[in-house]
């Protein structure tokens, strides 16, 4: 007889494969739509390079000449994107004009730059150099350095630094060089989040016996790069030693002189220290440089982006705001500057609208103070005003504190409020107009975000992933049923929250989260919760290895776009935004739901799409028995709704829950358009049915199987 085969909406991997009967339990890159499975679309690539660094934040906006614009944030550089361009916008922290400042060495990429004073530049930094004039005894000429960008490579002192070549010095070693300037890009923070390790954490004061010391015989300074000892008796050849509560590494140990110094090494602050002053060999400490799990998250580097009118408000994690003008002639040739009276410290920043004011969230109590930032301290500007956040009788600058968790993790606009997170609570804010400006309501307990970009708002209602589950709030706090939640929470790697990130996707009524799995260190996978398809009896979720940094939906440009990070990739070195030394790979952006495939680089590749179902038998198909039966399946009658090029079958074969199915399986069976009926004359006791492609340009969508069986005995 035939039979049709009818699954329920969405994945279930609360089950096992015996008892996924009449559902779907395993898939990739595919969505539902009206309870029907079907292969994702695809995305091309945007632009034709990449980013520095790994894009954390995306935004899109309209300004008031007609022009689209989405600016993304990297760990390492803010760009506008336009008209299929990259632009760098990112701000100059500080410019320092230098001469004979250049010096290399034959046959090495190295090159050192010398300042007159301490350059308050941090290794991994970017610096543009532009200006350049002349350089003498040297292979480079002044198109190698003249407005091209560098990663620092190494902070020698806190007078020099220096940056890596494309290839080595050919000359004799330059030791003059003309005028150079020295732009410093703002910081904005490592690529991933790391367990930081130093002084105070782990097992730090254990050491082992036989401890030794010695004495300074003379003092230091803070920026000194050698250092003489009483003795050096014992001390290692190279190592580490402790003077006071600094740590110095040092390279060369000759007659009690300790060179090749770095100062404030390894988390400490570098220091002034006296004559006779300890000094403690550190080398030989028990489990130094082995902090214990968790003990402190270095965050990554984060935006926060949004716009205000015509103008990008652009944030960096735990630091200053700026400010882009979009609208000006030329002004993607301008970069972002600092907003003038805004604080300097904050976790984040956000418009309201329609009223325009300028929020900043984990920011100071006293602007300009960045020791007084705190973490659950709102600050807000006044009405259309930039640059004013002291409250005062004519305008509408405001501060509140949340009551509620020890730090503001997000906030997003609503269709009526802003929802702000800590990390355990969920709280309103409403503009209500003088004098109060904003009011805030605490709204749920216990429902914490797990990183600032894992919630959005559609319609109304706001969705996010806590530590521990998904939750929804339309007036009211749900735990949002999820059939994936053990396959998530039971492989997500949580030391790296705040990579994890949502994305909505209105065209197909979708809420994306992307995380990073307990193997790795940024995201690598998804699960996605249709809005549309879900019902109270049966929430419609999909999981996959779809890996984005960040998502922004398809309101301005029509489709989706989103980033995707290579650690050990390279911009070519032919391009305007190419960094010289990247150690940090590139972000690649992409345009999504346009096309079968996935365009990068120019290069065309297959979108690996397949789904399986349970195990089903023929007491689950309408006959009693329940698996008493064994089955003899004849024939598989497929049925697509819609299909373009090849797709594969294959039925998975079990007698028993245990037994393994890539044992017993027929197929897969290659189907098209014109194919009628699959052959199978198989047997067994249970069967599932996967479908998959694994070429270019191929799409499928199910329709409604039937099966070709009868009962065959009990053994």
């Amino acid at each position: 007889m035939l039979q049709k085969l009818r699954f329920a909406p969405g994945l279930n991997k609360q089950v096992t494969a015996t008892g996924g009967e009449g559902q779907w339990v395993n898939g990739d890159n595919i969505r539902f739509r009206y309870g029907k499975p079907e292969k994702i679309g695809g995305w091309s690539q945007l632009g034709s390079v990449g980013m520095t660094g790994r894009n954390t934040a995306i935004h899109h906006f309209v300004n008031t000449s007609g022009i689209k614009y989405a600016a993304l944030g990297t760990n390492r550089i803010l760009y506008a994107y336009s008209g299929g361009i990259f632009y760098d916008i990112h701000p100059i922290k500080s410019t320092t004009t230098l001469t004979n400042a250049f010096s290399t060495t034959n046959g090495s990429k190295t090159v050192t730059i010398t300042f007159s004073s301490a350059h308050n530049i941090n290794k991994f930094d970017i610096i543009l150099l532009d200006n350049f004039t002349t350089i003498t005894n040297s292979g480079f000429t002044s198109s190698d350095f003249d407005d091209n960008k560098f990663m620092v490579t190494s902070i020698p002192t806190d007078t020099t630094l220096t940056i890596e070549m494309d290839s080595n010095e050919s000359g004799s070693g330059a030791s003059t060089s003309g005028g150079i300037r020295v732009k410093h890009y703002y910081p904005v923070g490592p690529a991933v989040e790391v367990a930081t390790t130093g002084w105070g954490l782990g097992s730090w004061g254990g050491f082992k016996t036989g401890q030794f010391t010695s004495t300074l015989s003379s003092s230091i300074n803070a920026s000194v790069t050698s250092l003489t000892m009483a003795s050096s008796t014992s001390f290692p050849s190279s190592g580490t030693v402790l003077i006071g509560t600094e740590l110095i590494t040092y390279t060369a140990n000759s007659g009690g002189t300790l060179s090749g110094l770095t100062r404030g090494a390894k988390g400490t602050t570098a220091a002034t220290h006296s004559s006779g002053a300890t000094v403690t060999d550190a080398s030989s400490f028990f489990a130094w440089n082995a902090a214990t799990s968790g003990d402190v998250i270095t965050a990554p580097g984060l935006w926060s982006l949004d716009n205000f009118g015509n103008k990008l408000i652009a944030t960096i994690n735990g630091g200053e705001a700026f400010e882009w003008d979009s609208n000006p002639t030329g002004a993607t040739s301008t970069r972002a500057t600092i907003i003038t009276g805004a604080p300097t410290a904050s976790a984040f920043s956000l418009v309201s609208t329609p009223d325009r004011h300028l929020l900043f969230f984990g920011t100071e109590t006293t602007i300009g103070t960045k020791s007084t930032q705190d973490p659950m301290f709102v600050r807000f500007s006044s009405q259309e005003d930039l640059n004013t956040y002291t409250p005062s009788a004519t305008n509408t600058a405001g501060t509140q504190r949340l009551a509620d968790g020890s730090k503001i993790v997000g906030a997003i606009r609503g269709r009526d409020a802003i929802y702000v997170w800590t990390d355990t609570a969920l709280f309103t804010m409403r503009f209500v107009g003088p004098p109060f400006t904003f009011s805030f309501q605490q709204v749920g307990t216990n429902c914490g975000l797990i990183g600032q970009n894992a919630a959005v708002e559609v319609d109304g209602t706001a969705y996010w992933m806590s530590e521990n589950g998904f939750f929804r709030y339309a007036g009211r706090l749900e735990s949002l049923p999820c059939l994936v939640e053990d396959h998530v929470f039971d492989d997500i790697n949580t030391t790296p929250k705040q990579h994890i990130n949502a994305g909505l996707n209105n065209l197909f009524g979708e809420v994306i989260w992307f995380y990073p799995n307990s193997g790795s260190g940024t995201v690598n996978r998804m699960v996605a919760y249709n809005y549309l398809d879900s019902s109270p009896e049966r929430p419609v979720w999909t999981v996959g290895t779809l890996a984005r940094t960040a998502w922004q939906d398809s309101a301005v440009f029509g489709k989706p776009h989103a980033t995707e990070y290579d650690p050990d990739a390279e911009t070519p070195d032919s391009d305007v935004n190419y960094v010289h030394g990247n150690t940090d790979g590139v972000s690649t952006y992409y345009e999504h739901e346009t096309g079968l495939n996935q365009i990068k680089g120019g290069s065309t590749t297959a979108i690996s799409a397949s789904i399986e179902s349970g195990d089903f038998d023929i007491g689950q198909q309408g006959l009693a028995g329940d698996g008493e039966f064994m089955m003899k399946i004849r024939r598989v009658l497929p049925d697509f709704l819609a299909q373009t090029g090849d797709a594969k079958v294959t039925l998975n074969l079990r007698d028993f829950p245990n037994d393994t199915q890539a044992s017993s399986s027929l197929g897969p069976f290659t189907i098209n358009s014109s194919t009628k009926k699959i052959d199978t004359r198989a047997r067994a006791r249970s069967i599932s049915l996967k479908v998959e492609n694994d070429s270019t340009s191929q799409f499928w969508k199910l329709g409604t199987f039937r099966i070709d069986y009868q009962p065959d005995g009990r053994r």
